[in-house]
């Protein structure tokens, strides 16, 4: 993508070559013990891919498929979101690669606490340094710890909760904040459907009242986007996650869902919906708006061809490869970035 944008820049390659680059990417290992005794090594990273501005900003995620190719690549996309709406902060990006689902709280806590541990070492957190948030498989419960850590190595630091976002309520953190994502994404894809000329080119009625709405993740992003886009008139007839998906061309509600999925553990089975063993078949789904709120690169070359939807409504952090973006551009599907 980058090196798309920059063919039409008239800047010298290496300023280009500067901007592309991470500026300093922090790489380590550490043990983890068992309840069996048994001894684990975690791999962790923190991106900081521009210090123009700082402090640089970025969530850090817990994810078994995470590497640092993804990790500097999120950071960079945390650059150029911040500078596009004239946010004064660099972009950096975390993650440690784990499987959340297979630790228990303890060990959560414990691996948490080490990880900042490890990043206050090399000076890649603090409040005008570098500030994390939540990201995929971490929540308010991970940024108290890490808040929680960060104050016991810097006792007296009057600021020293502002070296994290998405902190509770309760724990210096700001009402809106859980919500904040989802909802913009009902306010961007409500201003999109107020085009009259953009939603003729695309066969469909202008407002979002009525629209068919397939939305990728249940979780802060996916969750919030489907309750306030069905409380301004939207349909959601598909709803997916990582155990598989589920379809009712009558409507779904997300919070008897997200409720059903609590107590079994399953989005699957729920009662009168179409069960779809594989999540990602839910992409492919005839729809008018499909939310992809979950992880990056799930809409590719290979299956964007048999996307059915006709607004692409991108919530999670890079949804869309280059090669779906241009199967999309010929099929003349809007997508908003």
């Amino acid at each position: 993508y980058f090196n798309h944008a920059a063919g039409f820049c008239k800047y010298p390659r290496g300023l280009l070559e500067q901007i592309r680059t991470c500026n300093s990417v922090y790489s380590f290992a550490f043990p983890v013990r068992h309840s069996d005794g048994s001894v684990e090594v975690v791999h962790a990273w923190r991106a900081e891919h521009s210090h123009h501005k700082l402090p640089t900003k970025g969530g850090i995620r817990y994810s078994p498929q995470v590497d640092e190719s993804e990790v500097k690549a999120l950071a960079a996309l945390m650059t150029y979101k911040c500078a596009l709406v004239d946010v004064p902060f660099g972009g950096a990006k975390g993650a440690v690669q784990i499987d959340p689902a297979r630790y228990s709280v303890e060990q959560l806590e414990r691996i948490t606490r080490r990880y900042t541990h490890e990043l206050d070492r090399k000076r890649f957190i603090g409040p005008g340094v570098d500030v994390p948030a939540p990201d995929y498989g971490t929540g308010e419960r991970e940024m108290s710890w890490i808040a929680d850590t960060y104050g016991e190595l810097h006792t007296g630091e009057l600021e020293a909760l502002g070296c994290v976002t998405g902190k509770p309520v309760t724990e210096g953190g700001i009402h809106g904040r859980r919500e904040a994502t989802g909802r913009g994404l009902m306010f961007a894809l409500s201003e999109a459907c107020r085009s009259a000329d953009d939603m003729k080119a695309l066969g469909l009625p202008v407002g979002l009242e009525g629209k068919r709405l397939i939305v990728q993740g249940l979780g802060n992003v996916g969750y919030h986007v489907a309750k306030f886009c069905r409380e301004q008139g939207a349909t959601i007839v598909a709803l997916a996650e990582r155990e598989g998906a589920i379809h009712d061309p009558k409507g779904l509600n997300e919070d008897d869902v997200f409720n059903y999925r609590k107590r079994t553990g399953s989005i699957l089975g729920f009662p009168g919906s179409t069960d779809l063993l594989r999540s990602a078949d839910a992409l492919e789904i005839d729809c008018d708006v499909l939310v992809p709120a979950a992880l990056e690169n799930v809409l590719t070359g290979e299956n964007a061809p048999r996307i059915r939807a006709r607004v692409i409504l991108e919530g999670a952090n890079g949804p869309t490869t280059p090669e779906a973006d241009e199967v999309f551009r010929r099929k003349g599907i809007m997508v908003i970035p």
